[in-house]
């Protein structure tokens, strides 16, 4: 896990994000309210397809208009196993971990498949390249 996760808030506009993303050399942000409660996830993607391709000012786009859906997390006490099921389940390479109600980090495909032995690290490989 990735420590210290930084949120981009959902009244920011989309080209502070990327600016975040330039800054910490990561290609998704959690998008948290004022609440600091985690909204949804940002990608350096989203902000190319539904900014740019789609002809929005990203200095006027906010963050929180592109959270699609409850963010799937896990939590700061799962396994690598249990990493592994959720990753396989929902097809996705990037999680924020969730103490209680506290964003406390990220976990990233990377993370997961050097906590595991060789062949599980496949079966993730595989989970994530399929349709």
């Amino acid at each position: 896990m990735s420590a210290g996760t930084e949120c981009v808030g959902a009244e920011e506009d989309t080209l502070t994000a990327a600016k975040k993303m330039t800054r910490f050399e990561v290609g998704v942000l959690p998008i948290c309210g004022t609440d600091n409660k985690l909204n949804g996830m940002l990608t350096d993607r989203d902000i190319v397809t539904e900014v740019l391709g789609a002809g929005k000012d990203p200095a006027t786009t906010k963050a929180g208009d592109l959270a699609q859906g409850e963010a799937v997390t896990i939590g700061a006490d799962d396994d690598a196993q249990e990493i592994l099921r959720t990753t396989t389940a929902h097809k996705v390479r990037r999680f924020p971990v969730i103490d209680g109600h506290d964003l406390v980090g990220m976990v990233a495909q990377a993370d997961v498949a050097r906590a595991l032995p060789d062949p599980p690290v496949g079966d993730l490989l595989q989970a994530l390249s399929t349709d």
